[in-house]
């Protein structure tokens, strides 16, 4: 099939196009569903298939035929039209509610609307200046490396102080099921009353108890199920036994040698060649990161069209659920591992789309100012890249589906990353060691607010 398009320019991120198919090929569509529904039902006196038109119009009705027929057309038209103006649809292609039937004999014209990205402007197209760390391990790194290998060889000991328990402590508690908190039970159990690990009103009941203490604790817990609101109550005894604190190892030899090293020296020097490693694997992808992120925030738009920003959601929430469909695990197991309530997981996802949203139409801007294109070779090196047999074939397949555009603009946008890569002005900055002095720094009074600028 071949088909005629004129577009005018896009609108409140709408893209209007007259589409016209000839009349051959209409031709064809009408030929095709009638053999269709030749094939699909029995008329009586005829095989199957063999139903002359004259009996299927009096049948079925001509009207329904020339509605299949021209339904079946626009799916062939849709991604055609999208090929023709190189342009990937957020959502799909509308053809009105109530389109024209396709006419023996006669080309068949049809307006469509085609969602679209908003087309967007920075606040500057240079390059942005970013901070990196450097490429060699500094001593910060390779002491907060040092110290995260540590961190496993960590001990508890009693806190001696006679004090009742904060937020915030460590705690070795004895839990006792009273009622519907089997989960939770368990001799010398260790809590971390951080927020995370406990349900808010346990740790609320925990925190100031003292050594050897018991108390009964109880709470509600609500949940939504089918439209419907459950309640669940919990009853537990608690005996405080002690509250606890980490000691970390000093680094010395002794310590060296349970990490296979005979000293601090060799230790030290295996850490700062593994972390000089990684460095040549995550640093350019740390600095794509921090690049695309200081772009996104030139964006000129003030809202992300709920459109594009759900379509972005929808493709965030399918990456998540395959990932943990490849470690065997349920979104409800990931959730209750880490105690994260399913709506703050939603909105939080709503959030990283709407971030990913504006860094694409950043990338889109900055590719569209440089006057960057998808040529047929950089689409046929996307192919090999991905590993298919047939690259002309796979290219081919594409084309029909419509989803070659989509292949183009990640081209653009990949092509527009990599420039502001190449051209960002980058501060090198020892990351590690200013977030040790900023933890290390005493609070002192808030800082005076500055004066508010003149109009005048």
């Amino acid at each position: 099939m071949k088909i005629t398009v004129t577009a005018e320019k896009p609108s409140d991120d709408k893209l209007a196009a007259k589409v016209s198919v000839p009349a051959d090929d209409v031709d064809a569509a009408i030929a095709q569903a009638y053999k269709d529904i030749a094939h699909k039902y029995n008329f009586q006196g005829f095989r199957r298939g063999h139903a002359p038109r004259p009996v299927i119009d009096g049948i079925m009705g001509r009207e329904s035929v020339l509605a299949q027929a021209t339904n079946e057309m626009l799916n062939q038209v849709e991604p055609l039209l999208l090929e023709e103006l190189d342009v990937t649809p957020v959502g799909r292609v509308n053809f009105g509610e109530d389109p024209d039937l396709a006419v023996q004999g006669t080309d068949y014209v049809v307006d469509a609307t085609v969602g679209v990205r908003p087309a967007c402007e920075l606040e500057s197209y240079d390059a942005p200046q970013i901070n990196m760390p450097p490429d060699e391990a500094t001593e910060a790194e390779v002491d907060w490396q040092i110290n995260q290998l540590l961190s496993y060889q960590v001990s508890y000991e009693d806190l001696e102080e006679d004090r009742a328990v904060v937020e915030g402590d460590l705690v070795s508690v004895d839990i006792e099921d009273v009622e519907g908190a089997g989960h939770l039970a368990g001799t010398n159990r260790m809590l971390q009353l951080d927020g995370n690990q406990v349900p808010a009103e346990l740790q609320a009941g925990i925190v100031g108890m003292k050594k050897g203490e018991t108390k009964e604790i109880t709470w509600t817990h609500e949940h939504e199920h089918e439209g419907e609101t459950h309640s669940h109550t919990f009853t537990v005894k608690v005996t405080l036994n002690s509250i606890k604190k980490a000691v970390t190892p000093e680094l010395d030899d002794e310590v060296a040698k349970k990490f296979g090293f005979d000293t601090v020296d060799a230790f030290r020097d295996a850490v700062k060649e593994e972390v000089e490693g990684d460095k040549k694997t995550s640093l350019p992808n740390l600095k794509e990161d921090r690049v695309v992120e200081a772009v996104g925030k030139l964006l000129k738009l003030e809202t992300v069209p709920e459109d594009y920003q759900n379509e972005i959601f929808n493709e965030l929430a399918t990456e998540f659920l395959n990932q943990l469909q490849r470690q065997n695990m349920s979104l409800d197991m990931y959730l209750g591992a880490r105690g994260v309530k399913a709506d703050d997981f939603i909105a939080d996802l709503h959030v990283q789309a709407e971030e990913r949203a504006r860094q694409s139409l950043a990338l889109d801007a900055v590719a569209a100012k440089l006057g960057l294109e998808a040529t047929d070779e950089d689409i046929a090196k996307e192919f090999e890249r991905s590993g298919v047999e047939d690259v002309a074939a796979s290219v081919n397949e594409w084309r029909g589906e419509g989803r070659l555009p989509a292949i183009r603009d990640s081209i653009r946008r990949t092509k527009a990353l990599d420039w502001l890569v190449e051209n960002a002005k980058v501060n090198v900055v020892d990351e590690v060691a200013e977030r040790a002095a900023a933890a290390d720094a005493p609070e002192g009074p808030a800082p005076a607010e500055a004066p508010e600028a003149s109009d005048e």
